[in-house]
């Protein structure tokens, strides 16, 4: 392994990068440096702090990355590896989400190779005839419908962070999981499956699927539904990525239909789930929109896991950022970067008023 990041858990990163044999760890925040080289003492592995050593570390020839930074902070690491035709495992939404025609393009450039690690466009990749794209119909994201799926609407200003976190089938981090429970997982999920796959807008359909079992399907114009199914377990996508073209054994547990006995699908509410129409509108929109809507959206994540919003307060803030207008063409990775920044501070300023 040639380098392995994080942002803050340094003893975790050392433990890792030793039992890995990764020649270079680095910690993004720089205050963490010395307790990274003191973790790392005695061993052959080299480190490293800061935003720019992560970039550095992308840009080391290796056979793949593994793209995983949560948010708009992924972005210049994951375009540094694509600059120099990497294989890239995928598994960040945001990359795609801000910056997506800006990556697209530079993939062709540079003839890398994305793989997306998220199940669902994953599960769409391992489905999709990318020989014969006309044939396709469209394409269906499936979302479990997160835990308050069957919550009366009327009670959704009460709910807590505790509440929002615990995912009904999916072990997730904290902001993931509480876009799961609003559903703007799925609404990034759109945004990004746009860019992955050559389908229009009006291709791109969502249905809740409240066991996990069935990751997402492909539908074609003879009315055949391809689906990827297995456990709800990101070992199987990481595994998918990690072995392309070809496929590992992987530590999961083996799906077992006839101990499930039934599957069950719906349609995605959009009066309990408006982050689903704020993302569609966002991805119609273009230009600066989607950068708005994800930027807003963390901020208003973050605000809620420290409780100075309630749930219902996390559509209301990105929606009213929206709002604002200014929507404009993105050109550059600095312009992402500035239409970011900007949003965060309007995102912000709606939570405090």
């Amino acid at each position: 392994m040639e380098a392995l990041t994080a942002q803050n858990n340094v003893d975790l990163l050392a433990e890792q990068a030793k039992s890995l044999g990764a020649r270079r760890a680095v910690i993004g925040n720089e205050a963490r440096y010395q307790d990274l080289k003191k973790a790392l003492s005695g061993s052959a592995v080299e480190a490293a702090a800061g935003e720019g050593a992560i970039v550095e570390a992308a840009e080391v020839r290796s056979d793949f990355v593994m793209a995983g930074i949560v948010g708009a902070a992924g972005l210049h690491p994951t375009m540094a590896a694509v600059r120099r035709g990497a294989i890239v495992g995928l598994a960040n939404k945001e990359c795609l989400v801000c910056a997506g025609d800006l990556m697209t393009t530079e993939v062709a450039q540079a003839g890398a190779t994305i793989l997306p690690v998220d199940s669902e466009h994953n599960a769409i990749y391992q489905v999709f005839d990318f020989e014969h794209p006309d044939s396709v119909e469209k394409i269906i994201l499936t979302a479990s419908g997160g835990p308050f799926r069957e919550r009366p609407l009327d009670t959704l200003h009460s709910v807590t962070p505790d509440e929002a976190v615990a995912h009904p089938n999916w072990d997730m981090g904290a902001k993931i999981s509480v876009d799961s429970a609003t559903m703007m997982n799925k609404g990034l999920e759109m945004i990004e499956a746009y860019h992955l796959f050559p389908v229009e807008v009006a291709q791109i359909d969502v249905l809740v699927h409240p066991q996990s079992v069935i990751h997402s399907m492909v539908a074609y114009v003879d009315g055949s539904v391809l689906a990827q199914l297995g456990s709800p377990d990101m070992r199987t996508p990481i595994a998918y990525s990690l072995a392309w073209p070809q496929r590992m054994d992987a530590p999961t547990p083996r799906l077992d239909l006839a101990k499930l006995g039934s599957l069950t699908f719906e349609a995605p509410d959009e009066s309990r789930f408006p982050a689903l129409r704020l993302a569609r509108e966002a991805l119609e929109a273009g230009g600066a929109a989607p950068i708005v809507l994800n930027a807003a959206n963390e901020v208003a994540v973050g605000a809620f896991l420290e409780r100075k919003i309630g749930f219902t307060d996390i559509p209301a803030i990105v929606e009213g950022t929206l709002e604002e207008g200014n929507n404009r063409p993105v050109g550059s990775i600095d312009d992402v970067v500035e239409i970011d920044r900007n949003a965060r501070i309007a995102a912000g300023e709606k939570f405090k008023n």
